[in-house]
């Protein structure tokens, strides 16, 4: 298999508790590293306003995950997202290739 390298941003509400907001994203974390993936950095944005309302609300805390994986996919970790209620939105891309090799994540054999 291949190793595929991913950006996943999660927002959770602004109305969650800090606590209960790092507590979905490790929690997404520890998925992908049981199925035998890593995730090299977690880069927390914080309270950020959004582009426009969603759901009545005008703000929520970003995070941002890189996820260095051979899994053919993440569909568990993308229901497990969708179903959290303190999520709002999350959304997961494949990075090129040639970004994550520039990034560092994986090598230039790929």
């Amino acid at each position: 298999m291949t190793t595929r390298v991913y950006e996943l941003m999660i927002i959770i509400d602004a109305d969650v508790d800090d606590m209960v907001g790092k507590d979905v994203i490790n929690k997404a974390k520890t998925m992908v590293e049981a199925d035998g993936g890593s995730v090299p950095t977690v880069d927390h944005w914080g309270r950020r306003r959004y582009a426009y309302p969603i759901n009545h609300k005008t703000e929520g805390v970003y995070s941002v995950l890189e996820i260095v994986t051979e899994a053919p996919n993440l569909d568990e970790v993308d229901r497990f997202l969708r179903l959290a209620d303190e999520v709002v939105r999350h959304k997961l891309i494949r990075l090129p290739d040639a970004e994550a090799t520039r990034r560092g994540l994986i090598g230039a054999a790929g």
